[in-house]
Order: C-alpha cells, then structure tokens, then sequence
C-alpha cells in the first residue's frame, strides 16, 4: 500500500494545509504528519521509486536503502516529537516552515539523483532561515539574514560541484566521488551544513535565536543532514577524520565557555557531529555503522536537550546561566528530562549515547591517537553539558529565578516521549542496530567497559568539583570566529555597495544616452541578486544538459 508514497508527502501536505488552516487546526498538523511521515519511512521498500520528468530530465525522488531509511526514520521521529512539543504554539509561519524543513530532510535521505537532492538540499536551507527568523526579534532576524547568505554561498559550491561531476559523465545519483575536482566544490559545499571549523559560526549563531520549538527542529536538521551526504558521498575520506576530530575538541571547549543556554548546546553539536565525521572518514563498516547511530541517537538526545532549555526560557525568559539558578525545584519534571539528555549525550550506560559513542570508539581502536582525543571530548561534554549547565541553571544557590510561565503539558509530553526513546535505546542496543546500514556485531555492554565510561564519568565530576569556584556563572560573551565573519563582512559590504553603486552610475548614464541625454529617475540597482539569479540559472541548465548527455 506504501509503495511509491514518499515520506516527504504528509509533510508537504500539511504545509499547504498550514498556510490555510485555523489555529485550532494548523497546531496538530506537524505531529500528525511526522507520525505519517514516520509510518512511510518504516514500511516504504526498499529500491528506487516512481520517476518524475522535469523540464525533460528524469528525476528519482525517491531511493530507499538501510542508510537513507536510519536518516529518515528518525528525522520523522523528531519530527512529530517537535509537533507536540509545539502544540502551544499558534504563529503560521511556525508551522509552514517546519513542515517544510522536515519535508526537505526527508527529501535529502532518500534522493535518487543529485538534482533532486540539491533542490531538497537548498528548500531546508530557507525553510530553516524562517525557523531562525521565527524568533520573532531583531537579533534572531539579523542571524536568519547570516544564516541565508552563509547556506547560500556553500548551496553555490554544492551546485556548482554537482555541475561539474555530472559534465564529466558521473553518475546522476548520488554516491562515492573522490575528493578531488568536482568532488572538493561538492565537499565544502556539505562541510558548511555540517558545521566543520571554520565554517561553523553559523550554528552558534542563529540557533539560539529561534523560538524554543524552532530551535527542536534546527538541531536536527542541516548537520545530520549532511553527515548522510558525507556518509553517502565521502565514506573513507582521510581528511575528514581529522576534520572530525578538530570538530569534537573545539565545539566542547567553547562550550564549557559559554554562558548562553542554547550557544552551549550549539557547541555541542559541532563536537557530536565530529564524532559522526571521524567516523565517516575512517570508512570501515562498524565506523559508518558508528556514525548513523550516533547520528540516530544525537537527534534523540539533542533535540531532548533543546526542549528542556526551551522550556527554561519559556518559563523564566531567560537564557543566561549567569542569570539562572534553583529551578530544579520549580520545573522538577524538565529537571528529569534535561538529565537524561544530559547523561544520554555524555555517553553514561543505559542511555542511547553510550551505545552510538562506543561504536565510534570502538572502530577507531586502530588508531589510538583519534580514540584518545575522541576520549577526551567527551570529558569535556559531561564538564559542560551533564555538571556545568544543571548546576547553574538547576542547582540551589543564591539566585532562585521566579517562574514567569507554566510549561506547557505538550512541551512536558515530548520530553517524556524522547526521554523514553533515549532509556530504550540504551537498554536495548539491538532496537538500534537493526536500523544501521550492515550487520552490527558489537556488544558494548562489557564489564570492562561500562567499569571504564563510570570511572571517565566519576574523574570528571571531581575534577568539575574541584573547579567550581572558578565556573560560578560570569556572564560573557563568547567571541569564535564570528569576530572574522564581522570584519570580512563589513569589508566586503563596503566592496559590493561600492561596485553596485558604479554599476548602477554606468548603466544610467549608458540608458540617458540611449534615450536622447533626458535623465532618468533614480534607481536602486541589485545587480549582485542579479548575477546570482543568472549564475544560478546558468548552473542548472549546465545540470540538465549533462544529464541529457
């Protein structure tokens, strides 16, 4: 009965019925089509799917394997939980642009040729720019604006990659290319979505801003999005397992800096996704088994971590552990949720991130220096993310911050539905192994091991001890390579408004002549949109006549 139905469908669906529907209605089309979504992506078999004729070229928007069904089960999963935790929330642009967000995500995974995948590829980026400017200030709009023109630039590279791989006859769906030519432009291209350092303050900086249900949704999306790209397309790359590497490092150290609730959290992805992209580039079967459930179960726990810190905003409005303190007793539930978030995505037995890290760890036993230093960050996320932030926020103290709102019962039931999905996971391993792209064998429930995650565990906390004085919650603002986008911003804002205004003098001058010397009105140009659209254009009908070759 599933046969040719894409899972992207329910959530197209009820993105047009968004647009129209009466609040009472728009605010349970998210869950009901991501648990829609979720029922496709399960029974939907396996092989390529109907054929669509675009403007002549024949497109395969839907490609089913183990990898592409892992991706879209949980982005469905996700999904749904985002539409409850979202239940409250009335604003139309919400609920278009996440369904949206979640239709491009699941037509990312289960592509069947580059160009369908680079138009799901750049529908994400703007649905998500809507999530970000969802936040409804001036903050989160001026971050949408970088956001765009930061997925733009690398959406360009990724165009122009494919462009270039299909001139040179490969092949139309996506799959292994070298990292060499065609397969660089391609590569940066993903590597903005996944965040890699340098190419990462983005995430830091337009996450925080969305609205709490937005930022569910962002955390899911555009990264693991495109550790699948690199998983499908660069499996076994070398470069990428230093690139990883440097991801976990940087992201748990600017975390462990940061006072911002959900820039903490936004570190955090940075150096979970790293693990995703050594793994990747060690290429073995247990590695890219290792990737696509720590990419399966960072969903999970991410997105249960952001639902507790929306939770905290929305009740007290506010966002600073500096200006937090003595919740656990005010929200004893979101307490609850928020540890197991928090012990999930610090690796501790019994939770999903233990499974998904110990994978990773375990294909990278070969090479001891990658182990170690993956080892390391994760010290460095329990200091953070399973010490640092509940006891500042949480912890009784000086500061007890009055409640200014309830938390709603829909936001409370989605942390409880992915708090479950977490404990499940952890218990039962093999719920997770069956989804994984080849045969799992691997038990990581060893004495030894779970002995050496508890004493990893424990060393941390003394040392987290040891150093609380030192981490009493001074308000800063971090500074990452935002400092560099700002100065290179201004210089080329400076550059482009120069030449725009050169070329709008000439091209005046040119038409006052043509019509006999009378002036004209004044004009605005937008001749840089101008060559974009062109450039753009010119791009996809390169990709359409390579695939007519």
């Amino acid at each position: 009965m599933t046969d040719g139905l894409h899972p992207a469908l329910p959530l197209l669906l009820g993105a047009g019925l968004a647009a129209v529907a009466p609040r009472s209605v728009r605010r349970l089309l998210l869950p009901a089509a991501g648990f829609a979504a979720l029922t496709l992506a399960w029974w939907v078999p396996e092989g390529g799917g109907v054929l669509v004729i675009l403007m002549g070229q024949p497109l395969s928007p839907l490609r089913v394997d183990a990898l592409g069904r892992a991706f879209a089960l949980v982005f469905a999963l996700v999904t749904a939980l985002a539409g409850v935790y979202a239940l409250h929330v009335e604003r139309r642009r919400f609920h278009v642009a996440a369904a949206t967000a979640a239709a491009a995500g699941q037509g990312i995974v289960l592509a069947g040729d580059w160009m369908t995948f680079y138009l799901a590829w750049e529908t994400l980026a703007v649905a998500s720019f809507v999530l970000v400017v969802d936040g409804g200030t001036p903050r989160a709009r001026a971050a949408g604006v970088r956001y765009l023109l930061v997925h733009a630039a690398g959406g360009a590279c990724l165009l122009a990659g494919v462009v270039w791989h299909r001139v040179l006859d490969g092949g139309a769906a996506p799959g292994l290319v070298e990292a060499t030519g065609p397969g660089l432009l391609i590569l940066l291209g993903v590597v903005v979505n996944a965040a890699v350092p340098p190419l990462h303050a983005w995430l830091t900086d337009a996450y925080p801003e969305s609205a709490p249900a937005g930022g569910v949704l962002l955390s899911a999306f555009a990264t693991k999005a495109a550790v699948y790209a690199l998983a499908r397309v660069f499996a076994g790359a070398d470069l990428l397992v230093w690139a990883g590497v440097t991801m976990a490092l940087w992201g748990v150290v600017f975390a462990f800096l940061e006072d911002d609730l959900r820039r903490l959290l936004g570190y955090h992805i940075v150096s979970q996704v790293g693990y995703m992209v050594a793994a990747i580039g060690l290429g073995t079967p247990l590695a890219l088994n290792g990737a696509v459930a720590h990419a399966f179960c960072h969903i999970l726990y991410k997105g249960l971590l952001f639902m507790a810190t929306g939770a905290v905003i929305h009740a007290t409005g506010r966002r600073r552990l500096s200006e937090l303190g003595g919740l656990a007793a005010a929200l004893p539930a979101t307490f609850v949720f928020y540890m197991v978030g928090a012990l999930s995505i610090s690796g501790a037995p019994l939770l999903n991130g233990f499974v998904s890290k110990s994978l990773v760890l375990a294909a990278a036993h070969d090479t001891p220096a990658v182990q170690g230093l993956l080892t390391l960050a994760s010290v460095g996320t329990f200091l953070s993310i399973g010490l640092k932030l509940p006891v500042l926020a949480f912890g009784s103290g000086a500061r007890t911050v009055p409640l200014v709102r309830r938390v709603p019962a829909g936001m409370l039931a989605a942390m409880g539905g992915a708090s479950l999905l977490c404990l499940m996971l952890g218990v039962a391993p093999s719920l997770l192994y069956i989804l994984m792209p080849t045969p799992v064998d691997y038990a990581p429930y060893t004495a030894g091991h779970v002995r050496e995650t508890l004493e990893l565990l424990l060393g941390t906390a003394i040392g987290f001890v040891l150093l609380r004085p030192s981490i009493a919650g001074a308000a800063t603002i971090t500074l990452d390579f935002d400092r560099v986008y700002a100065t290179v911003g201004r210089w080329v804002r400076q550059r482009v408004a120069a030449t725009t205004a050169a070329t709008a003098r000439g091209i005046e001058a040119l038409a006052e002549r043509a019509v006999g010397g009378q002036p004209l009105a004044p004009a605005r140009a937008s001749a840089p949109v101008g060559y974009a659209i062109l450039l753009t254009l010119a791009a996809l009908a390169l990709l359409i006549a390579a695939g007519a070759r």
